[in-house]
């Protein structure tokens, strides 16, 4: 039997980019014009350098309040709130910085945040930078709710940073191109199997509004959602029709080249990553926090990325990646991508692992 081959490209359609299969050459995920060039993985801080800081935060436990990377340094840094751990730090090759408040502190920040502030159109996580829980507040949170936002904060004290979103939060979905379900669009993340058989990743919001799924407007089904998880987390996986196509671990750049994606990572503060989505295309960013939780109008989700990413209506579910490491799904945030933004994507890894699915 010869296995057939497919692949994505792009044509013009009213400003936009429609998706169209072809034959000829692998899957790709993601779309859209690329606006940033791959990037290299010798550029890429050392993975495994984010794990020996991370396992080091892990074992001072409240001597330490979490790590990340500094990209002026271009060296790791681990906070610790015991100056007689600084030796420790070192030795792992990271740079020790003293702070105040602690991991467990933190921590408690977030909890009371989460049982007292669960407001739509509010976000928080921590960024160990600025060793504090940092309150993103969108403009529908007004009266009634601000008061009692700002009740909470007052409370927490300087454990608390608040920034203002200059647009509501919400899924990036939209009726348009790139994956098209039952009215709505949205992106592929990436390609996985589960026992052998081909499937991919996107969005729990996106799997919610759709069962099937087309590789064009008005095309013909070319997957199925099998399991959609929205809100709490979000992604949503797909099963192809047909199991013999061979779908690629790639990421399309969209300027004629693509990105090989061989694993998936954990993201870590101060990250440099890139999005792929079928609206916006290519963009680039930090990570600024981890663990996120975002109060979506449709409800919270938790254990999400928090970056300075743009993304716009129709990214969801596309891929965030370091090099050649799968890092996240496009779940939703505020702003674009000519002004700026905040955007929030599912972790891969945790993905992964409650689907049983691996990388091809």
């Amino acid at each position: 039997m010869t296995q057939r081959r497919t692949t994505l490209t792009t044509r013009a359609l009213t400003g936009a980019s429609v998706v169209v299969l072809t034959a000829g050459a692998a899957l790709l995920p993601g779309a859209g014009s690329a606006a940033a060039a791959p990037a290299s993985a010798a550029a890429t801080p050392s993975a495994a350098r984010a794990a020996s800081a991370a396992a080091l935060v892990a074992r001072l436990g409240d001597r330490a309040a979490g790590s990340y990377y500094d990209a002026a340094a271009h060296q790791f840094v681990v906070n610790i709130t015991d100056p007689s751990a600084a030796s420790q730090v070192l030795g792992t090759g990271a740079v020790p910085r003293t702070v105040r408040y602690t991991t467990s502190q933190l921590h408690a920040a977030l909890g009371t945040l989460t049982q007292r502030a669960r407001i739509a159109g509010t976000a928080w996580s921590i960024d160990p930078r600025q060793d504090k829980v940092v309150v993103t507040v969108d403009p529908t949170v007004t009266g009634a709710k601000r008061t009692r936002l700002n009740s909470v904060i007052h409370s927490l004290g300087d454990k608390v940073l608040v920034r203002r979103a200059t647009s509501a939060f919400k899924p990036l979905i939209a009726g348009g191109d790139a994956i098209w379900g039952s009215g709505v669009r949205c992106s592929l993340g990436f390609n996985v199997t589960v026992n052998g058989a081909p499937y991919f990743l996107t969005a729990g919001h996106c799997g919610n509004a759709s069962s099937t799924w087309s590789d064009s407007q008005g095309g013909g089904e070319v997957g199925q959602t099998v399991d959609s998880q929205f809100p709490g987390t979000d992604y949503a996986l797909v099963q192809y029709d047909d199991s013999s196509s061979d779908h690629a671990s790639v990421v399309d750049l969209y300027d004629g080249s693509s990105q090989q994606i061989t694993h998936a990572a954990d993201a870590y503060v101060g990250e440099s990553v890139q999005r792929s989505g079928s609206t916006s295309g290519v963009h680039g960013g930090t990570v600024n926090g981890l663990d996120a939780t975002v109060n979506y109008q449709e409800g919270s989700v938790s254990g999400l990325i928090d970056t300075d990413v743009c993304a716009e209506p129709g990214d969801s579910g596309g891929a965030l990646f370091d090099a050649d490491a799968a890092i996240g799904l496009t779940s939703g945030g505020s702003g674009d991508c000519t002004s700026g933004g905040e955007t929030f994507f599912q972790p891969v890894p945790a993905a992964l692992s409650a689907e049983g699915a691996t990388l091809p």
